[in-house]
C-alpha cells in the first residue's frame, strides 16, 4: 500500500501519542495525582493507576473494534488505488447447421480486454481513501482517550472514596470516645445525658454515611472491571494515596496543542481532504479511460491456433450526458464545502472547550490549595482546641460535636476537591488530544 508522506507523517504523529498514552497512561508518573509502592497494582495490596491504564488499553473491547475499524480502513486503500480487472471472453461454436466452405466463419474466438486508468481517477480516489484511514486512526485515538480520562477519573473517585471511608472511620473511632467521656461525666453527676444522646446520635449518622461509601466503593469497583474487561465483581486492591499536583498551564500553548493534536481536527481535516479528492475525481470523470483490447479468431476447418488477431481501443462518451457529471461536480463541491464548515466550527468548538477545561483546572487547583493550606489547617487547630477546652470542662460538649463535625466535612471537601481536580487534569488531557504539559513553559511540582 502506497501512503504519501504527508499521510505517512499524520500517522506517525497519532501512533506517538497512542504509544505513549498506552505506556504511560497519558501522564507521567510524577503529574498522574496518585503515589503507590506497588507500581504493577499488585504487590503490597495497592492499585496502581498505571496498572488500571495498561490493562484497559490492553483488554478493553470497545478500543479493540475502533482499532478493527481502522485495520479495515487501511485495507480500502489498495483496493480503491488498483486498475479494474482484466476481461476475458472465449467464444466457441455449439453447433452449426449448414454447411459453409472452409475459412468462412469464425469457430473460437478468444477477447482480452484491459481498462487504462489515464485520467488518475483511481489514484484520486485513493487519496480519498487514505485520508479516511487517517481520520478512522483519528477516531482509535479518540477512543483511547477517553477511555484513558474515564479510567483515570473512574480511579480518582474510587480512591476518593476510600479517604472518605478512612475519614468516617476515624471521626466514628472519635465519637464513640466521646460518648464514652459523655457517659462518664454524666454518671458522676458532670455531664447531662443529652450530650451522650448527641454522640451516639452522630455516631449513628456515621455509620449511615459509612455503608453508602462501600456501595460506591463497590459501585465504583465494578465500574474499573468493567473497564479492563473483567468480571464486574472481581475483587480489586485498594487504591494508592491521592497526591496534590501542582501544574501552570498557559492558554495559549494548550489551544495550540489542541489544534495540532485533538482527534476531532484531524479527523475534519482528513474529511476534508477527502471531499477535495473526490471533486478532483469528479472533475476527472470527464476525460474518458481507454480500454484496450486484443482478440485472436480461428476460422472453420483452420489449422492455425489463430487465423486473426485484431486490437483495439475502446473509450466511454461522457460528454453526450452532460447533467449527470455536472450534478456529480456539484454534489463533491458542497461536501467540500460542507467539510470545510465543520472543520471551522470543530476549531472554535476545541478553543472553547480547552478553555473551559483550562479554567475548570485552575478553579479546583485554587480550591485545593485553600483547603490544604488554610482550611484544613484551622479546622484541625479547632478541633483540638475545643477538645481540650472540653476535656478541661471549659467549653460544652456541643462545641465539640460541632468542631468534629465541621473538621469531618472539611476533611471530606478536601479529598473532592482533589480528586475532582485529579479528575479535571485527566479531562483537559482529553480536550487537548495530547499530555498537556509539553513545552518549555510547562511545569508541575508534587505536594501532599
Amino acid at each position: 500500500m502506497q501512503i504519501s508522506v504527508r499521510q505517512f507523517v499524520i500517522c506517525a504523529s497519532l501512533w506517538a501519542d497512542f504509544v505513549n498514552g498506552s505506556s504511560g497512561g497519558g501522564a507521567p508518573p510524577e503529574s498522574s495525582g496518585v503515589t503507590t509502592n506497588a507500581p504493577e497494582g499488585t504487590a503490597g495490596d495497592v492499585l496502581s493507576l498505571q496498572q488500571v491504564v495498561r490493562e484497559v488499553l490492553v483488554n478493553n473491547p470497545s478500543l479493540k473494534a475502533a482499532r478493527a475499524n481502522w485495520e479495515a480502513m487501511r485495507q480500502r486503500v489498495p483496493q480503491v488505488r488498483a486498475w479494474e480487472d482484466l476481461k476475458s471472453e472465449f467464444d466457441t461454436v455449439a453447433g452449426r447447421f449448414v454447411s459453409i466452405p472452409p475459412n468462412s466463419f469464425t469457430d473460437q474466438r478468444l477477447m482480452v480486454e484491459q481498462a487504462v486508468p489515464l485520467a488518475g481517477k483511481n489514484r484520486l480516489r485513493g487519496e480519498a481513501a487514505e485520508a479516511e484511514a487517517v481520520a478512522t486512526f483519528a477516531a482509535l485515538h479518540r477512543r483511547e482517550l477517553d477511555l484513558i480520562a474515564k479510567a483515570r477519573t473512574t480511579f480518582y473517585r474510587l480512591a476518593n472514596a476510600g479517604e472518605q471511608l478512612r475519614v468516617v472511620d476515624a471521626n466514628l473511632e472519635l465519637l464513640r470516645q466521646f460518648a464514652r467521656i459523655s457517659r462518664k461525666k454524666y454518671e458522676v453527676g458532670i455531664s447531662l445525658q443529652s450530650d451522650v444522646l448527641a454522640a451516639e446520635t452522630d455516631a449513628s449518622k456515621l455509620e449511615e454515611s459509612r455503608y453508602d461509601l462501600l456501595r460506591q466503593i463497590s459501585d465504583t469497583e465494578s465500574q474499573l472491571n468493567v473497564l479492563m474487561n473483567r468480571p464486574a465483581q472481581s475483587p480489586l486492591p485498594r487504591p494508592g494515596e491521592m497526591q496534590f499536583v501542582t501544574v501552570h498551564f498557559e492558554l495559549e500553548h494548550l489551544q495550540g496543542l489542541a489544534m495540532d493534536h485533538r482527534p476531532e481536527l484531524v479527523m475534519g481535516r482528513m474529511k476534508r481532504e477527502a471531499a477535495q479528492a473526490r471533486l478532483a475525481a469528479a472533475r476527472r470523470e470527464w476525460v474518458p479511460d481507454p480500454s484496450l483490447r486484443v482478440e485472436a479468431s480461428r476460422y472453420n476447418d483452420s489449422g492455425p491456433a489463430a487465423s486473426e488477431v485484431m486490437a483495439g481501443v475502446a473509450i466511454n462518451i461522457p460528454w453526450l450526458n452532460r447533467g449527470k457529471y455536472r450534478a456529480a461536480i456539484e454534489e463533491a463541491r458542497q461536501m467540500e464545502l460542507g467539510a470545510e464548515y465543520e472543520l471551522e466550527a470543530a476549531e472554535k468548538e476545541t478553543l472553547g472547550l480547552v478553555r473551559e477545561a483550562c479554567s475548570k483546572v485552575e478553579t479546583l487547583h485554587h480550591h485545593v490549595e485553600l483547603f490544604r493550606d488554610r482550611i484544613l489547617v484551622l479546622a484541625r487547630q479547632n478541633a483540638s482546641a475545643t477538645r481540650q477546652a472540653y476535656e478541661t470542662d471549659k467549653a460544652p460538649f456541643l462545641n465539640l460535636i460541632e468542631a468534629q463535625r465541621s473538621l469531618q466535612e472539611v476533611e471530606g471537601m478536601y479529598w473532592n476537591h482533589l480528586a475532582e481536580y485529579l479528575s479535571a487534569l485527566a479531562e483537559l488531557e482529553s480536550v487537548v488530544g495530547t499530555e498537556p504539559t509539553r513545552g518549555p513553559e510547562m511545569h508541575h511540582q508534587t505536594g501532599k
